[in-house]
């Protein structure tokens, strides 16, 4: 199931399907088959323009944040917090042995801002390596040098360093939450991501308080043109399109409470 989501995703992002197109339209040119090679141009031509110069991308992202509201206070007392994998360089740092961040950042500065808040708090880090090469180091173990450098002690932290996926990040922490002794932690992760990781854990009755960051729009989207940001455009579109991957292939196999988590 790991690999097949990696090829689906190499070959169905829409950057990969506009490639697709230009070839397919490039060999119907070829043999002359004029129909199919206007079809296929023209199907490339939109799929780039909607990916670069239209806000789809911003605004299917913000239907993804929207779903989670984060709660207005802090909770008054806090005995743990799960945290998702996805915010280190993992490459980057397994090369260099530091602590990179990517943009999914703000999953482990929330966490470290509620860390040092609420000192008595444990820290689930889930987050093995991604890749499909499996040689690099994941989020939890990254985590083990971020965490202390601000105060946190490694007593604290409880690696879950096996995961790959999201619903492998939701299996295996219901087994450390069983060994722990520990429920009703906060699940921190991105709010583009919220809606399938809370539909995973429903799924697993394991039983978590959402508390969605990393926002990646400011809830005020329209659709529009946008012509400034391209390069940003095309990755929300990328991100969004991804996670509603992950929705509908999760729905299908049953590993989701929910084709649509609110």
């Amino acid at each position: 199931m790991f690999l097949i989501s990696k090829l689906v995703w190499i070959f169905a992002q829409p950057l990969s399907l506009a490639f697709f197109l230009v070839f397919f339209a490039l060999l119907a040119g070829l043999l002359r088959w004029r129909t199919l090679n206007i079809l296929g141009a023209t199907g490339a031509a939109l799929i780039l323009f909607v990916t670069l110069y239209t806000t789809a991308g911003n605004l299917l992202m913000q239907g993804l944040e929207q779903r989670f509201a984060k709660p207005a206070a802090d909770p008054g007392s806090l005995q743990c917090m799960i945290v998702l994998g996805g915010a280190f360089e993992n490459e980057v740092n397994t090369a260099r042995h530091g602590i990179e961040l990517n943009g999914g950042a703000d999953r482990f500065i929330e966490a470290l801002r509620l860390a040092q808040k609420f000192p008595q708090s444990r820290i689930l880090v889930s987050g093995g390596d991604g890749s499909i090469s499996g040689i690099y180091e994941g989020d939890a173990a990254a985590s083990e040098r971020f965490f202390p450098l601000f105060g946190v002690g490694r007593d604290r932290l409880i690696e879950e360093r096996q995961s790959r996926t999201t619903f492998e990040n939701a299996v295996n922490t219901k087994e450390f939450l069983a060994s722990q002794g520990l429920s009703n932690c906060l699940l921190i992760t991105s709010g583009f991501h919220m809606p399938r990781s809370v539909g995973i854990f429903r799924k697993l009755g394991i039983d978590i308080v959402p508390w969605p960051t990393d926002y990646r729009t400011d809830g005020q989207v329209r659709l529009g043109l946008d012509f400034t940001q391209p390069n940003l455009n095309a990755q929300n579109l990328a991100t969004a399109i991804r996670e509603w991957y992950g929705l509908v292939g999760y729905y299908v196999a049953g590993r989701t409470s929910e084709l649509y988590p609110q």
